[in-house]
């Protein structure tokens, strides 16, 4: 019988943890597949661990890791958790029920029909007009930045076979599965939904965090900015070498037209001082990204394992 991993990132969900995880229970037990149904904490100030702890006791399908702190936004804490699910394939999904349990069985019908990416596509968004849309407008940058051709609005419910798991799990760890996707060159079933509102709590995300993974999600997914530099460091080098000349020649010729006055040379100075501090804030950002891969950061520390063995890690390579 063929296995689903179910794994479900949590912080601050003390409300949320135990509904979830009754529906998804419901929903594998009415179709034939094994199960595991994987909570991963980060490190949660709340009642979340205590939720957790019960419900691990009392079903075996049940698997907890407990990060030691939270990991934050970047990616590693999700992906080390990965490395722990057994399924032939599996499924991520938000524990707030902004992505729907219900669509379960419609992501796996997917997987059975050959398909070994199934992504939810978000068409609307209870959550608000202005956020669904400043996304959509990130992803129309992503898009035209990227040198592959970029997926919109799957950033909620996945599937993905266990071969492509193995795959993604071989890249860096803050290369986002919605744009390694693209790259590895699975084409995906999306299957359009309306993001829900929360059930219950608040989202860690404010807006320096989106601001964050919108640039890092550009530096990740793209050259394109800082050959934009280049490029545009030409020009204007060469506009400013042509107005140099010119403006050197016509004042020679009219000398006596000119005042004498610094506001042309303040203006010229603030304006080229502040293109230069956004071109190096460009550079700083690809240069930060190979900081970061270098430096070979520690994987995620686990505090706490249950229903789950050390052993189980399927992978050991760094996140």
């Amino acid at each position: 019988m063929k296995k689903i991993s179910i794994l479900i990132p949590c912080y601050n969900e003390e409300n949320n943890v135990l509904p979830i995880a009754d529906a998804v229970r419901k929903i594998m037990s009415a179709i034939d597949y094994e199960y595991e149904l994987i909570f991963v904490d980060n490190c949660s100030k709340d009642r979340t661990r205590e939720h957790l702890r019960n419900l691990a006791s009392e079903d075996t399908n049940i698997k907890v890791l407990m990060n030691n702190r939270n990991y934050g936004i970047d990616g590693r804490s999700g992906r080390n958790a990965l490395k722990y699910a057994s399924g032939d394939a599996i499924i991520s999904m938000a524990c707030d029920f902004q992505d729907p349990p219900e669509l379960i069985p419609e992501f796996i019908q997917g997987w059975e029909e050959g398909y070994k990416v199934v992504c939810g596509q978000k068409t609307s968004s209870k959550e608000g007009w202005i956020k669904y849309h400043l996304r959509d407008v990130f992803y129309r940058i992503i898009k035209s930045l990227s040198e592959i051709p970029q997926y919109s609005h799957i950033s909620g419910i996945t599937l993905m076979d266990r071969e492509v798991l193995d795959e993604w799990l071989k890249t860096d760890y803050d290369f986002y599965f919605r744009f390694a996707l693209a790259d590895m060159g699975y084409k995906p079933k999306l299957i359009k939904y309306q993001q829900q509102q929360r059930r219950s709590g608040k989202s860690s995300y404010n807006i320096w965090r989106y601001l964050s993974f919108a640039i890092d999600s550009m530096v990740a997914t793209s050259r394109r900015p800082i050959r934009l530099i280049t490029v545009l460091g030409g020009i204007m080098s060469v506009f400013s070498f042509v107005l140099g000349i010119f403006y050197l020649s016509f004042k020679l010729r009219y000398w006596q037209l000119f005042d004498p006055g610094t506001a042309p040379v303040l203006i010229g100075f603030f304006f080229f001082g502040s293109v230069q501090m956004f071109f190096l804030g460009i550079i700083g950002e690809y240069i930060g990204a190979i900081l970061r891969k270098v430096t070979h950061r520690p994987e995620v520390i686990l505090e706490e394992m249950i229903n789950i063995k050390k052993e189980d890690k399927r992978i050991s390579s760094t996140c």
